[in-house]
């Protein structure tokens, strides 16, 4: 499931999302969260009511029927305490999409709600993950749609979540909007990379993953087989796709696919390259085959990608 499907959401008037705020209100994840929203709100009005609660309001607060609910938390903010957060997220789990933001990922995922679910955490607190990973799956993404769940790593981050948010639900011209308010001009997608995150969960303990990665960076124009790669990390092709299904939840021919993807979207919106010049650029040599990987990923062709940069524009 993509962010796209919560357009659904945007034939309910008034849209209702709850923002639950447990960290403190000049932290990084929150603003970052709640400015673009608050925007929205005062550009759609009646249409759109953004309710913010502290844990303890939301508890007992009798009301519900949000269609969106965010538990939203940023180191070191101290966790509540176990009965206040297992109430808290059963309210949130009432709504249509709900999810956390930040530190309140890892909370969420270590309260035991998130088993067998694609979940973006802040890289800072991979570290504190041992005991969670068979039960969450967990990705180096900025931020994750899974089923019904939302997760962002936070920090500034939350911004490129919130923006994300306003153009599934409301449409791209809410969207612009709110960029020109806030004077915005690029918006990273969902499945941008944390660009420290690999390094800082798999570098120590996965050194051979973490190389296997960087030479796929490093090789968008002209990819390695996956042959190649394992040769050049001294693993044999079985051992290298265990490692990346195991870490990753991907083999490594369908990761590298979404990297040089990722980066062709990328120039797409920020480069006046033609498109069969990026195409060429992101190693596919057939333009149809761009065409049709392109859309598969991200449910338009790269033709539409670009029309969206000039409606913007």
């Amino acid at each position: 499931m993509s962010f796209a499907d919560l357009n659904r959401l945007a034939r309910q008037v008034p849209l209702r999302m709850l923002l639950v705020q447990a960290g403190e209100g000049d932290c990084l994840s929150w603003a970052g969260l709640v400015q673009p929203l608050r925007v929205a709100q005062r550009l759609l009005g009646q249409d759109f009511r953004l309710d913010v609660r502290t844990p303890e309001q939301v508890a007992h607060d009798i009301d519900e029927g949000w269609h969106v609910a965010l538990l939203v938390a940023d180191e070191p903010q101290p966790r509540p305490a176990d009965a206040l957060l297992r109430t808290v997220i059963e309210r949130c789990r009432g709504a249509t999409y709900w999810g956390g933001v930040g530190a309140a990922v890892l909370w969420l995922a270590d309260a035991g709600v998130m088993g067998g679910v694609r979940i973006a955490l802040p890289w800072a607190l991979y570290a504190e993950t041992e005991e969670i990973t068979e039960r969450a799956i967990l990705t180096p993404h900025l931020f994750e749609i899974d089923g019904r769940h939302l997760s962002c790593c936070g920090g500034a981050a939350s911004v490129d979540f919130a923006l994300t948010l306003i153009d599934a639900l409301f449409g791209s011209n809410v969207q612009a909007a709110v960029k020109e308010t806030l004077c915005i001009e690029r918006v990273r997608s969902a499945d941008e990379r944390q660009r420290v995150a690999l390094q800082a969960r798999f570098g120590a303990l996965q050194p051979k993953l973490s190389e296997a990665v960087t030479l796929m960076e490093a090789n968008i124009e002209e990819p390695l087989s996956t042959d190649d790669i394992a040769n050049l990390v001294g693993l044999s092709r079985r051992q290298l796709e265990r490692l990346f299904k195991q870490y990753l939840g991907s083999l490594p021919s369908r990761y590298y696919l979404e990297l040089r993807l990722q980066r062709a979207r990328q120039l797409l919106l920020e480069t006046n390259h033609s498109i069969v010049q990026v195409g060429l650029m992101c190693g596919f040599s057939s333009g149809s085959h761009f065409s049709t990987a392109f859309g598969t990923l991200f449910g338009n062709t790269p033709r539409e990608e670009r029309q969206r940069k000039l409606a913007a524009a």
